[in-house]
């Protein structure tokens, strides 16, 4: 199911199709994208068979959130392919089985979409999306030193407000904010 589209891009419930899980597969089974993602179970795949694991994960995730939040599939309109995941959804707490009031959005590309500024159109497109559903502020977490996806926050208008522990189980996170347009 299509969610939003942008300019250039599509985003996308991930698929079981064998494209879809072979490309979650090379995006999750890389350190070089894992490594900023915490300590994130399962993380990362080892075996392709485990792409379904990682789908059924985000499905179930979503499961009650009727469209509203996911972790979606990022696919470039021209040719296809997809650059990599965005994802729009409650902030996990401490302990990580509790979700909080506070909304997030992420994303996750795969090294060769990255310098397109997909991430950025599609974080922008979700983040405006759900400011006209009525959320007054929305979130960015990222690793201490991921210097990238810091950029990101930057050219979404997102403040940099700190460090802070108070989601994913206390990991010490770089934190941004960016609240809804007024007017």
């Amino acid at each position: 199911m299509t969610v939003v589209t942008t300019e250039r891009l599509i985003l996308r419930d991930w698929t079981d199709d064998p494209a879809d899980l072979a490309r979650i597969y090379d995006i999750y089974s890389r350190p070089e994208i894992t490594r900023w993602l915490g300590a994130a179970p399962g993380l990362p795949l080892t075996d392709p068979s485990e792409a379904i694991d990682r789908l059924r994960i985000w499905q179930d995730r979503h499961a009650a959130d009727g469209g509203r939040y996911g972790t979606w599939a990022m696919e470039v309109r021209e040719t296809g392919l997809v650059a990599g995941t965005v994802l729009l959804k409650r902030l996990p707490g401490t302990p990580e089985t509790q979700l909080t009031e506070d909304i997030e959005t992420g994303w996750h590309l795969h090294p060769d979409s990255r310098g397109h500024g997909y991430a950025t159109e599609a974080a922008r497109a979700l983040m405006a999306r759900e400011f006209a559903a009525g959320t007054s502020e929305i979130y960015a977490v990222v690793s201490p030193g991921n210097e990238p996806s810091m950029a990101v926050c930057r050219r979404l208008g997102m403040e940099h407000v700190g460090r802070r522990t108070e989601w994913y189980g206390g990991e010490e996170l770089e934190t941004f904010v960016r609240s809804a347009p007024t007017g």
